[in-house]
């Protein structure tokens, strides 16, 4: 169970296609999270990759929606922004964009939201120090894929126009601060769901 199934009522939920029209409004509602988070964005002069909310979203969707419809969710937004709405940062969108140097922070966001949600159905985002780690967690898989992909575009991994320099470093604090904000609110989220249900 996470948090999303606490949301939507059982009752609600009786039939197999209610349970699909739920799982189709939590996915569709994580990807508008994301291109809402999206608009919040801080160009960076010396790197191409901005520091947004993007990231914080697709971990926050991840741990509510779970693996499979988190995943679903990102994959969602990122053919919302294919097919041209503008969901991706600063409200950009085409393909255009999964092709330049952000786009494999931007696939990773599927795998991202699959690992945190995963981690989340095991009860991860239940407790500060394990939802620290599973947020840590969907962290890594962002930069595991957005690293490579950029280094292919800025000529390597080291030195100052490298993507440790570009596409990492920079985002460090701004991911602590992320961290640190998701490790309160989950618990705290959890907690007030089992007062809700037990009143």
């Amino acid at each position: 169970m996470v948090l999303s199934d606490l949301l939507i009522p059982a009752a609600l939920r009786r039939t197999q296609a209610q349970q699909r029209l739920a799982d189709a409004v939590l996915i569709l509602g994580g990807s508008l999270l994301t291109a809402l988070m999206a608009r919040v964005e801080i160009p960076l002069p010396f790197t191409p990759v901005p520091i947004t909310g993007q990231t914080f979203a697709v971990l926050l969707v991840g741990a509510a929606l779970g693996s499979r419809r988190g995943a679903l969710s990102m994959a969602v937004y990122l053919l919302e922004g294919a097919l041209g709405l503008p969901v991706f940062a600063g409200g950009a969108a085409g393909l255009a964009r999964l092709r330049g140097p952000t786009g494999g922070y931007l696939i990773g966001f599927i795998a991202a939201a699959f690992v945190t949600g995963w981690l989340a159905e095991r009860g991860w985002d239940r407790r500060p120090v394990t939802t620290a780690l599973a947020m840590l967690a969907g962290n890594a898989v962002i930069y595991l894929f957005g690293l490579p992909w950029l280094a292919w575009f800025v000529g390597g991994f080291l030195g100052p126009k490298g993507a440790l320099a570009l596409g990492l470093l920079p985002f460090v604090p701004g991911d602590l601060i992320k961290l640190l904000m998701a490790t309160i609110a989950f618990p705290s989220a959890w907690l007030l769901a089992r007062r809700v249900r037990a009143s």
